[in-house]
């Protein structure tokens, strides 16, 4: 087996399954100077912070990315800090508001269906979709990603697209991915109508042993030693000290909140260009990776707790033996690693970590379309919106000559709550241009606008106070912690590049996660000089007098 790291971590980790390599890998060695594969990993919820406070501990694929081009203040420059958005500005150079994914769900009035909810991947038009059950779809995206533009010039470049989460390997894989994977009911899927590969099949059957066995917790590596303490969340809960042990899965989710989640992504995209023969053509190929344990695991636990360090050293050792059997065969490739949003960890733990001020959302939002009906005489529901901060809506119910007066009634009403930071309306939104600035002196109002949209996004956007939690209570082993704000705890992130023999530069200025994919294009020579995005090409190279910028 090649993958004797993978193996040597399974082991410690008393993980259920150890041996994923389907074959022997081949010893080819690349014939150009050019990449013919293009990895680009996305490492859903790896905020900057919680990269910066393990970082002297990597030993393994982290290390290897930090040997390159390293931007550890990235940002994700939007507002709505969520997955789909996030993923949707990775691979297309542009903010949500060009993009068309500005949160994870939104509402349109004019869908014609009960359910006025649109989940960010899913095809409304077909008959009984709604937000919660529908069919994957490309559709929402508006803008073509890499992946698109790649097949534009080369229909031989293959593009394959593997995630964690549906929507991250929608966003990550475009409208033209010859291949997309993501969980199922049953394992891994695909689009209706398309084939499995071999490799899914297997992978999916590792998890099926996965799910039915039962293990200790995990071990703590030293390092991670300091964080085990237990946190109380609740009357009877505690988090800091649980480390994945369980039974038997009671679903999918079980694996996805450990380690295991992303050890069965990643050996799938590794097997997959194996079986597909990605980076080993005449053109360059692209393998787009969505790992989302990280993000279960900051949800159900929070981001600095035992649970979190656990999962990063863990992903960092899986991510060197999937880099090892690159290299095993010999693939010429550039890596690219980033994540879609921060995060921020649980106020229970914060306040007692200098944050006096963190806290959980107080009542009053939930009672909000009621006191609107007393004051105006309508029926409810009368705002519709996602949570209690972003995009608010005023439902299609609501006469026309009475939304203005609806809108002025909420904004009050909302911006009397003692955690709103500020209520912004469309027309003052629209008002401002997208700033080229540098992401870390963005306005809130700038951030707000980079994610507008204006067929999409709401009547206005609420945006909450820094560090409070929008989750009223706890709920332990689901929902302790959150992300989604406009603040920079949930926008910056790291954005790291290697290749063979790239020379280690540094860079701690702000960039964004728009400028990836000019930077990428240029280092595989893709001309999109006739494609409108938000990003620039960052120059990778140390040397003045070269640039891989044109």
């Amino acid at each position: 087996m090649k993958f004797a790291r993978i193996a040597a971590l399974v082991t410690a980790l008393s993980l259920p399954f150890a041996a994923f390599a389907q074959g022997e890998e081949s010893q080819e060695s690349a014939e150009s100077t050019a990449p013919r594969l293009v990895v680009a990993i996305a490492v859903d919820q790896l905020s900057a912070d919680i990269f910066a406070q393990h970082r002297q501990n990597f030993t393994g694929g982290f290390a290897r990315m930090l040997q390159g081009a390293v931007f550890p203040s990235g940002y994700q420059a939007h507002a709505a800090t969520e997955t789909c958005p996030g993923h949707s500005t990775i691979l297309t150079g542009a903010h949500p508001g060009r993009t068309g994914v500005i949160a994870n769900r939104w509402f349109d009035m004019g869908v014609a269906r009960e359910d006025v909810r649109v989940y960010c991947s899913e095809d409304p038009g077909v008959e009984g979709s709604s937000s919660s059950d529908y069919t994957v779809s490309t559709g929402n995206l508006l803008v073509p990603t890499l992946g698109d533009l790649m097949q534009r010039v080369d229909e031989a470049s293959q593009v394959v697209s593997v995630a964690g989460k549906d929507r991250s390997a929608v966003m990550l894989g475009g409208a033209n991915a010859d291949r997309m994977f993501w969980p199922g009911d049953a394992g891994f899927t695909t689009f209706e109508g398309r084939d499995l590969p071999e490799a899914v099949t297997w992978i999916n059957q590792a998890a099926g042993r996965a799910m039915a066995s039962s293990r200790v917790p995990l071990p703590v590596p030293q390092q991670c030693a300091a964080y085990n303490r237990a946190i109380p969340v609740g009357e009877d809960a505690t988090v800091g000290t649980h480390v994945f042990s369980r039974g038997p899965a009671t679903s999918g989710r079980t694996i996805l909140a450990s380690p295991e989640g992303d050890l069965l992504t990643l050996n799938l995209a590794a097997d997959l260009v194996s079986e597909l023969g990605l980076g080993q053509g005449e053109t360059t190929d692209l393998l787009a990776i969505g790992l989302a344990s990280t993000d279960y695991i900051g949800h159900a636990y929070g981001t600095h707790g035992v649970e979190m360090c656990v999962q990063l050293m863990a992903l960092d050792a899986m991510l060197g033996d999937f880099f090892a059997r690159l290299d095993a065969r010999g693939i010429s490739y550039v890596a690219m690693l980033t994540a879609d949003h921060g995060g921020l960890d649980l106020p229970e733990r914060q306040t007692g970590q200098a944050a006096p001020r963190a806290a959980r959302l107080l009542p009053g939002f939930e009672t909000l379309d009621a006191r609107l009906a007393e004051e105006t005489g309508l029926e409810a529901p009368i705002l519709r919106a996602d949570g209690p901060f972003g995009d608010f809506y005023v439902d299609r119910s609501v006469p026309e000559d009475r939304r203005a007066e609806v809108i002025d009634r909420a904004i009050a009403l909302i911006s009397a709550h003692p955690q709103v930071y500020r209520v912004y309306g469309r027309d003052e939104i629209m008002a401002q241009p997208v700033t080229d600035a540098p992401p870390e002196h963005w306005t809130v109002l700038d951030r707000v606008r980079a994610n507008f949209h204006p067929d999409r996004s709401g009547d206005f956007i609420v945006v909450l106070q820094p560090r409070v939690t929008p989750i009223p209570q706890a709920i332990p082993g689901a929902y302790v912690a959150t992300h989604g704000s406009v603040w920079d705890y949930d926008r910056r992130v790291p954005i790291l590049f290697w290749w063979p023999g790239a020379d280690h530069v540094e860079q701690p200025l702000g960039v964004m996660t728009v400028d990836i994919l000019p930077t990428l294009a240029s280092l595989i020579g893709l001309d999109i000089s006739d494609i409108e995005i938000d990003g620039r090409c960052l120059d990778l190279m140390p040397d003045v007098a070269a640039s891989n910028c044109p």
